[in-house]
């Protein structure tokens, strides 16, 4: 009876602590790109005096799990895009940052960006753009098929750094999530459609700060460092005889053949064969070397120009989410933006999205039907029309040919009367 007490105290107790969780994360920002949207997002201007931006679509895309969930689609090709919204301003001291959008590549994106940015302080999103500072990057960039790149850039006293893992994205037409989640102890994870693809450490993967540790390049390894883990035996003998054992032994199977003659081939010897019983020279065997300590690897030793900065992970206060990216072919589908402090509750966005999973896929898989029929069709025209003039050119050739040879024929004709 004590024994369940206990545990359905336990439950309640944690049940407590769950609704306290609950009750104290916070959704900075979400966008789903509902009606309104527009209230809240700016188009920046941006390269429109070069007539080089691009607008964005409020759409679903030609392949979707719910033609209501619309989000903004790039719609303009080798065009630069630009759009922002500003947000409640947020730190991330002393709590879990989560950035987390889907993108979905409808085109052949050939070369661009599919990337989010976080920024502090004042932004003129009438110009935000390519120079504009940002507290993070992050999203994948693809070009030809060499660059898959999942950037994760970090901003630090004004300067940005690249995480120095090579982190691939998803290349395929269908919508994909990526999620940053950044913590108070500077570690941090990269999940893809909520798999984690990545995690590690602010301090180890990025080159902010100087490493905690570095190689003692004057270290020099011990003379008595014994790094045979396997040594001769040497209480191991010789067995008495072992050199004398010739290495080729007579054939005795051999038989001399019936045809030798003695006086004329000499005296008959049987052929010589690899003796079994002969193993090589003598070697002691290997015996497990007791003083064995392991290949020697040169020591760590705090780095002197190590100086921690316990405040590591925290960004500047974020007020603005910002895309901006420059694409060969327009046509990404941007939606689900959030940015809260509980990877929970992003888990939950995620799998509320991907609940329709498969109906995009089977309009996806629809859409590729139709565009290979299409392309089949149009491969068909263009087959017809080419087999069409290839005709005419030779119809034309052969009238030509009659021609040139009737005119041969008069021409012969006149020469002859003119010569009478």
């Amino acid at each position: 009876m004590a024994e369940n007490s206990s545990t359905e105290l336990n439950k309640f107790v944690f049940f407590c602590l769950l609704l306290i969780q609950v009750a104290v994360s916070e959704i900075i920002f979400e966008e789903r790109f509902e009606d309104g949207w527009r209230s809240r997002w700016v188009k920046s201007d941006w390269k429109s005096s070069e007539g080089k931006a691009g607008s964005f679509k409020h759409t679903a895309g030609q392949w979707h799990g719910d033609p209501d969930d619309k989000g903004i689609q790039t719609s303009s090709d080798a065009k630069h895009f630009a759009i922002s919204a500003k947000i409640p301003e947020f730190t991330n001291k002393n709590r879990t940052l989560v950035l987390q959008y889907s993108v979905k590549f409808e085109q052949e994106i050939e070369c661009g960006g599919g990337y989010i940015k976080l920024l502090s302080g004042f932004v003129n999103q009438k110009k935000f753009g390519g120079d504009t500072p940002y507290i993070l990057m992050f999203g994948p960039d693809l070009c030809g098929t060499d660059t898959k790149k999942l950037h994760v850039i970090l901003s630090y006293h004004g300067q940005n750094y690249p995480i120095k893992k090579d982190l691939q994205c998803e290349t395929d037409k269908l919508t994909h999530f990526y999620t940053f989640i950044l913590r108070p102890d500077a570690t941090y994870s990269v999940l893809v459609d909520n798999r984690e693809r990545d995690s590690g450490s602010m301090y180890t993967d990025w080159d902010i700060l100087p490493p905690r540790k570095i190689k003692d390049v004057k270290a020099k390894k011990p003379a008595d460092w014994e790094e045979r883990e396997y040594i001769e035996d040497p209480d191991d003998v010789k067995p008495e005889g072992y050199d004398s054992i010739p290495r080729e032994i007579p054939d005795p199977n051999a038989k001399e053949p019936d045809n030798w003659d003695e006086e004329a081939d000499g005296k008959w010897k049987p052929p010589k064969i690899p003796n079994p019983a002969y193993r090589g020279p003598w070697k002691r065997k290997k015996i497990k070397n007791p003083n064995y300590k392991g290949k020697w690897k040169t020591p760590w030793i705090d780095n002197p120009e190590f100086e921690d900065d316990p405040d590591l992970y925290v960004l500047k206060p974020i007020q603005y989410v910002g895309i901006e990216v420059w694409q060969v072919k327009g046509g990404s589908v941007f939606d689900n933006v959030l940015i809260c402090d509980d990877p929970d509750y992003a888990k939950q966005v995620v799998e509320e999205v991907f609940a329709n999973r498969e109906i995009e896929k089977e309009g996806f898989e629809e859409a590729e039907k139709v565009r290979k029929a299409r392309e089949e069709e149009e491969a068909q025209r263009a087959r017809e029309e080419g087999e069409r003039r290839r005709k005419e050119r030779g119809h034309d050739r052969r009238y030509r040919d009659r021609y040139r040879d009737r005119y041969r024929r008069h021409r012969h004709y006149d020469d002859y009367h003119d010569e009478l």
